[in-house]
């Protein structure tokens, strides 16, 4: 198949159930969008920053980190260096089993931590998935309008001053890169974000889009084996791990391996279905 076409099948795929309007956000996307993601993950030999965490309450939402943690194993799998960007209390619950850069939350100093850590760090691509992105007010909002800048990291600092590639990840349109479609998402229910990416990827869950840029990522590197790398993802165990360490469901608030309020089967279906469409007979 096509690469361009089975990019295009994914993204309407990852959007199918429109849970939050993102199928009605893909049309203004140029399509392709997972591709050309896929292609700078697949490219990158050194550092990939992975920033993820969407507080909720005093803990942190199960969208986003599951979806960082499957993007972490994909590059050190490609023999590239990943660094997961959060902030407590989802850095302590991560930092000893992956490598994870602490942010300052609520800082005033975030664009000068920003500055000096990608001089530092040098990064060769910037991922967000399910980040809280900057409203046209500065200030941070939930899926219920909710002001929650008091509990945030400042991301979007990175992607203002990145001299490197930007990926960033949504599915409700209040997260870092939904600032590339801000007028049409300005017609949804959401307190849109105005912070832009190079390439935005929609997705009906954030966590989800991870398993498509699998798909694609091992179709450019693994395809003679048949079968790529969508059969290593355990959604089910990736949710307990965090659930065990005060993650909770950022719909219901409850300490439950889901995702969005949806059971792991959903994320197990999705799978099922990207490994037909891209490993078929």
């Amino acid at each position: 198949m096509d690469l361009l076409d089975l990019s295009t099948q994914i993204e309407q795929m990852l959007v199918r159930n429109n849970l939050r309007g993102m199928a009605l956000l893909l049309p203004h996307l140029k399509a392709g969008s997972y591709l050309r993601a896929a292609r700078l993950i697949a490219q990158t030999k050194g550092l990939v920053l992975i920033g993820t965490g969407f507080p909720v309450g005093d803990s942190f939402e199960t969208d986003g980190p599951v979806g960082a943690m499957v993007l972490y194993q994909l590059v050190e799998k490609l023999g590239a260096t990943a660094l997961i960007c959060c902030g407590d209390p989802l850095f302590s619950a991560l930092k000893d089993h992956y490598s994870c850069l602490q942010l300052p939350v609520n800082a005033a100093d975030a664009a000068e931590f920003a500055r000096q850590s990608l001089l530092r760090l040098r990064p060769e691509l910037i991922i967000s998935i399910e980040r809280p992105g900057l409203a046209a007010d500065g200030r941070y909002y939930n899926m219920r309008g909710v002001d929650i800048s008091a509990r945030c990291a400042n991301f979007d600092v990175f992607f203002q001053q990145a001299s490197c590639p930007t990926i960033a990840i949504g599915d409700g349109g209040n997260e870092i890169g939904m600032g590339n479609l801000y007028q049409a998402v300005s017609q949804l229910a959401i307190t849109p974000a105005v912070t832009c990416c190079d390439e935005l990827l929609l997705a009906d869950v954030s966590n989800w889009a991870a398993y498509g840029l699998l798909a694609l990522v091992s179709s450019l590197k693994d395809a003679e084996t048949g079968q790529g790398w969508l059969l290593d993802c355990q959604p089910a165990e990736l949710l307990q791990y965090l659930v065990n360490r005060g993650c909770v469901d950022g719909v219901t608030g409850l300490a439950s391996i889901t995702e969005d309020s949806l059971p792991p089967e959903h994320a197990m279906q999705l799978i099922h279905d990207l490994q037909q469409l891209c490993f078929k007979k």
